[in-house]
């Protein structure tokens, strides 16, 4: 059960057809490569940037094997299996672990509420699915609606053997500070907001999952880079420069503006799936230039 991520790890958008009708699955390996070619340590397939909640099973199964096939023997692939009920997320789970994927992330089930007994019940029922299978608890609870506390994250670094890591996108460092300064040795603390990446670095986080990396690229790349030698000058200078991409891409907006962002950079990453909208014309040609006055093409 040997997993240490480590540097940036990119949250693939889904490639889709015309009208989000099908998955482009021509696409989805060239992806991973594309990616991978400029400077992702690893990838985070069927996400919340890659419109994972809009798939189904058999199609994020297929994305999954499709990465792996392209990346997994060169890149750490963790996939994201998380789903709204818990033998759904255990049968991609295993799917994850038999298809070579080098861990799994469980996202806190969405839309009811649930307290900290049931979402432990259903991480522990997941990770004993998948024994000796790293699994990384996702806690984003602006799209899953339920947090996971900082107690209860602690609760299963500390009882759970192949619960290895966490990706916080809660967007609180307090929180993540909080995780950091109480997890147990081994224990892998993953960011996963990039507009305080550098911050989560010289805190001693080891790794992100980023979406915008898919089209910021080198601009993240480069700020593991500097953190990662100490030169926290650099460093900074190149999360200010990620911090304006952020800004002109809306982070954590909409999924047809990365994919517009790519197609700016090179690379024809499909269309987005309804209830997703793709941009206007006029929001096109408002991208473009806002990309180009940040010097991102």
């Amino acid at each position: 059960m040997r997993f240490k991520p480590e540097g940036i790890i990119s949250a693939m958008v889904t490639p889709f057809t015309k009208g989000g009708t099908y998955v482009d699955f021509d696409k989805v390996g060239p992806l991973a490569q594309w990616l991978a070619k400029h400077g992702a340590n690893g990838l985070f397939p069927c996400g919340t940037t890659g419109e994972c909640m809009l798939m189904s099973d058999d199609e994020r199964k297929e994305v999954l094997e499709e990465v792996v096939a392209a990346v997994g023997k060169t890149n750490q692939v963790v996939a994201h299996v998380g789903a709204f009920d818990t033998a759904t997320t255990i049968e991609l789970a295993e799917h994850a672990a038999a298809s070579g994927a080098h861990a799994c992330a469980v996202v806190a089930p969405g839309y009811f509420a649930y307290d900290d007994k049931a979402l432990k019940a259903h991480f522990k029922s997941v990770a004993k699915a998948v024994d000796g299978f790293p699994v990384l608890l996702y806690n984003i609870p602006s799209c899953a609606r339920n947090s996971i506390s900082d107690d209860l994250i602690i609760d299963l670094a500390e009882s759970v053997d192949n619960i290895v890591g966490l990706k916080d996108s809660s967007g609180n460092m307090v929180h993540l500070s909080k995780v950091m300064g109480r997890a147990p040795k081994g224990f892998h603390v993953i960011n996963g907001v990039d507009e305080y990446g550098y911050q989560a670095f010289a805190m001693g986080t080891k790794a992100a999952v980023s979406g915008s990396f898919n089209v910021t690229l080198e601009r993240y790349a480069n700020v593991y880079k500097y953190a990662a030698k100490g030169d926290m000058k650099r460093a900074w200078k190149a999360q200010t420069e990620l911090t304006k991409a952020c800004g002109v891409l809306l982070y954590g907006g909409m999924a047809s503006v990365f994919k517009e962002g790519m197609r700016l950079r090179g690379f024809d990453a499909g269309y987005v799936r309804p209830p997703q909208r793709e941009l206007s014309a006029a929001e096109k040609r408002n991208l473009a230039k806002n990309m180009e006055a940040i010097g991102l093409i």
